[in-house]
């Protein structure tokens, strides 16, 4: 066996430990269920709901897991939000059977520790939105359970093998979930080349089993313009650049994570995390190398709290094998503070009233989420298209009616959904309606209308706005938005090879346009 993963002394396993570990898991996942009824959808989560509906090998922005989840869902559950709320409910009591799996060889009583660190997380009280993240977490979760205990073994037996098998597997999964999986990839790479050449091979039949993965996602990008290397490599860091307030909102991102009382007791035995470094190598390499990789990142990027959702659980898992035993109870009590603290500003946001909010500036989005029927029966007609300006308002408002809903306009460089499902063309002629927020200028739409007229209504005291144009003129959309569209998100470099493009093929009928 590795010296590195030697496993400790079994110890008895304290009675007070399991009552934690079932009144964390339990009460946890009671709060999670009620917020994902009790919450309406998100736009995000909206967006994501029609990859659930039109289900393919790919999306415009990130690989297909999550659609095919919330696809899996419905089919199983039935079309409702808690059924498509259900994965990320239940995801933290997953995440914690696979911590608890992969560290148990090693010691049994500060896996369980792990375990209850997790489960304390204030993250894993209140998440309940279904997103690629979700996916992600799960596949990650459990590739990195395989590789444990695949590491855990003292020979390259069958057994072992298939360890590494599984979690080839499982990381290939991740990929198809978002590509954050690449951090994962190269965590593996570093720890491998640094601590375990002598295992190269295992690491190669790793990587040979993830291969699937990637391969149906360039398979998909090559016959749709490359939507998701546009969107993650190109369209969306146009802007990036260097301010110091990125890696300070990442450094305090981190701290709020990790937990008052997990950076303190981490601060004050830095020593003990440097000697479960030395005994557990992959863990620590589980969370150094993706820390400073967004590190990196955060000097031209704010790093979003999603972003390490994947490896952010593998940090109280160190800090449990860091910690003294006898601190470990005060670590789990602070944790366990800190997530009341959070539970009791979601009892009292549960008994505000939609009044309450009136003299916020959230007070419009927050009519337009819980009263979107009422909204949407203000502003439809026999006749009429529905359309929104922007893809948050038109998913919800689509979730809402069971019904895809386009956005009119050239967008913005996530969300870019419509470039793949939405043929303008059919449009013709008819009346649209844009659902809008805020006032709009008519001029904008009078060059693809033969009439257009602004129409407003309230709803809970919130002005809501809707240009009606009648007579839509496909033409001069296509030479005034789509053509802006395919300028401003469609220079797809030379180099990438492409067998397929549906917005370029029904903007200019080939593959690749003409610039």
């Amino acid at each position: 066996m590795n010296p590195g993963h030697a496993a400790s002394p079994p110890s008895a396993f304290p009675t007070q430990l399991t009552r934690w570990l079932i009144a964390a898991g339990a009460l946890s996942l009671a709060l999670r269920l009620w917020i994902s009824v009790a919450f309406p959808i998100t736009g995000d989560e909206a967006f994501f709901y029609w990859w659930g509906v039109y289900l393919d090998w790919g999306y415009s922005d990130h690989p297909p897991m999550v659609g095919w989840l919330i696809g899996l869902m419905r089919a199983t559950l039935g079309d409702t939000l808690w059924s498509i709320r259900l994965p990320i409910v239940l995801l933290p009591l997953a995440l914690g059977a696979a911590i608890g799996w992969a560290l148990a060889p090693v010691d049994r009583v500060r896996a369980a520790w792990a375990v209850l660190f997790v489960w304390l997380a204030p993250i894993n009280w209140l998440n309940t939105l279904i997103t690629t993240d979700t996916p992600l977490i799960f596949w990650s979760a459990l590739s990195v359970a395989m590789l444990l205990r695949a590491e855990h073994r003292a020979r390259l037996d069958r057994a072992a093998w298939g360890l590494y098998a599984l979690s080839g597997l499982f990381l290939g999964c991740a990929f198809l979930s978002k590509y954050f999986a690449v951090v994962l990839g190269l965590t593996y790479l570093v720890y491998f080349a640094l601590y375990r050449r002598e295992r190269l091979a295992g690491l190669a039949l790793l990587v040979a089993c993830a291969l699937p993965g990637p391969a149906i996602n360039i398979a998909y990008n090559l016959s749709h313009g490359w939507s998701n290397i546009m969107f993650n490599l190109y369209n969306r860091n146009e802007d990036a650049s260097f301010e110091w307030r990125k890696p300070l909102l990442y450094a305090g991102m981190m701290l709020y994570l990790l937990t008052p009382a997990g950076a303190w007791l981490g601060w004050k035995y830095r020593r003990g995390l440097v000697d479960a470094f030395r005994r557990q190598r992959l863990l620590g390499c589980l969370v150094l190398v993706p820390l400073g990789f967004f590190a990196l990142l955060s000097l031209k990027k704010v790093i979003g709290l999603h972003w390490v959702l994947s490896f952010y659980p593998f940090g109280f898992a160190w800090l449990a094998f860091a910690l003294p035993l006898e601190k470990l109870k005060a670590c789990a009590i602070g944790l366990a503070v800190f997530a009341g603290l959070h539970v009791l500003a979601v009892a009292g946001l549960s008994m505000t009233s939609l009044d309450n909010w009136k003299s916020t500036k959230l007070y419009p989005q927050i009519i337009r989420s819980y009263k979107t029927a009422e909204v949407l029966k203000q502003v439809n007609a026999p006749g009429v298209v529905l359309m929104a300006s922007a893809y948050t308002p038109a998913s919800i408002y689509g979730f809402e009616r069971r019904e895809y809903m386009p956005v009119f306009g050239p967008g913005r460089f996530h969300a870019r959904q419509d470039d793949q499902l939405v043929d303008f063309s059919i449009y013709q002629g008819k009346t649209i309606r844009v659902i809008q927020m805020e006032p709009p200028d008519l001029a904008d739409y009078r060059p693809y209308f033969e009439t257009v007229q602004l129409l407003s209504f309230t709803q809970n005291g919130t002005p809501f706005y809707a240009v009606e144009g009648t007579g839509f003129k496909y033409a001069a959309y296509k030479d005034g938005v789509l053509a802006t569209i395919f300028q401003r998100y469609y220079n797809i470099p030379s180099v990438l090879p492409m067998t397929g493009c549906p917005f370029c093929e029904r903007f200019c009928g080939q593959v690749r346009c003409p610039r």
